[in-house]
């Protein structure tokens, strides 16, 4: 069915005409998938060429049932009467299903200067050279418009693509034009979460000559270094064996002795004290003036009758020890060699 407006032989002429959308895939015409072109029946070269239409033949259309409407081109005039073959993404677009209505009504588009797209997913980042594909892609395109969802085939993959905007109006022609092409975000793309930085370990403050560290700004000192550890020994770390041979029972159970230096006073006082066998017999060898003990306890050798004896207090006790005559200075006490009478053996 078609309706015109104009007389044969004049240009500006009107074409309009309604078919039933069938997809490209029916005829068997992949290469028609990746583009925004149709196939029309072979009247309509007819009543298009009666009418002096401009060239690139643009055409918008529009969906009878739902009323959304798009634009594109035409590929070839070898459809079936009333029916007309259209790419999969532009039915999709339409909300068309096989075998509705849609009209047909030839348009003439201004030059697009400049167009935004969106992809629906970020895989479409992954290719290595984006522009490269897109303009390869829009060669077979003639229009775009705002709003249209076309695909873009890379590598065997389909990459869905939004026209957001377009300039000088919402539906241009990409025929031979120099039209800047500008991306937004994927849909699905999420901004990655903004982790703060570390903040830098402080460095130590150095030290004032007086040997007290410096303070802040707030009048705390810095805190104290810890001191070092004393460097122990583990004694009786060593294998055990027994000298009969047999396995040992209790295994060996090594026993940590600090290396500490004693300090002066202690080392004074027990060169001091001599020999003895403990302090407290050291303690027994001061002085009763200075308020210590006259002796000390003297052990038996038998270690149950220390006991008994302690518990009695009939322990014998270490006199206590004087302290050693001054010594004379005067030359008579002196011992002088020689100074005997002298004897004959004869008589």
């Amino acid at each position: 069915m078609f309706g015109f407006f104009g007389a044969p032989g004049f240009g500006g002429g009107r074409f309009e005409a309604r078919y039933r959308a069938m997809p490209v895939a029916f005829i068997d015409k992949q290469s028609a998938e990746f583009g925004d072109k149709v196939i029309l029946p072979p009247s309509a070269l007819d009543r298009l060429a009666s009418l002096h239409i401009e060239y690139p033949m643009l055409f918008k259309v529009e969906s009878v049932s739902s009323g959304r409407t798009t634009h594109c081109g035409v590929l070839e005039f070898v459809a079936e009467e009333g029916v007309v073959y259209m790419p999969h993404w532009m039915m999709q677009n339409l909300l068309l299903q096989v075998g509705d209505m849609v009209r047909f009504e030839n348009v003439s588009l201004p030059k697009g200067s400049y167009v935004k797209l969106q992809p629906f997913t970020s895989d479409f980042l992954d290719i290595s050279n984006p522009k490269a594909v897109l303009e390869r892609t829009l060669r077979s395109y003639t229009c775009l418009t705002v709003g249209d969802c076309f695909v873009v085939n890379y590598n065997n993959k389909n990459y869905e693509i939004e026209v957001r905007e377009a300039k000088p109006g919402p539906a241009i022609s990409v025929v031979e034009v120099d039209c800047q092409v500008d991306f937004e975000a994927p849909k699905d793309y999420k901004e990655p979460e903004r982790v703060p930085p570390k903040p830098a370990p402080s460095k130590p403050e150095p030290m004032q000559e007086d040997g007290k560290g410096a303070k802040d700004a707030k009048g705390a000192a810095p805190a104290a270094e810890p001191e070092p550890e004393e460097p122990k020994f583990l004694a009786f770390a060593g294998s055990a064996r027994r000298l009969d041979g047999k396995a040992i029972t209790f295994p060996a159970a090594p026993v940590p002795v600090s290396l500490g230096k004693p300090s002066g006073t202690s080392t004074s006082s027990s060169t001091a004290a001599g020999p003895g066998p403990s302090s407290s017999g050291s303690a027994s060898a001061a002085p009763s003036g200075t308020g210590g003990k006259a002796g000390t306890f003297v052990s038996t050798g038998n270690r149950l009758q220390d006991k008994l004896l302690k518990e009695k207090g009939q322990l014998p006790t270490k006199p206590a020890a004087t302290a050693p005559p001054p010594e004379e200075t005067k030359d008579e006490d002196k011992f002088k060699a020689f100074s005997g009478k002298g004897f004959s053996l004869k008589g």
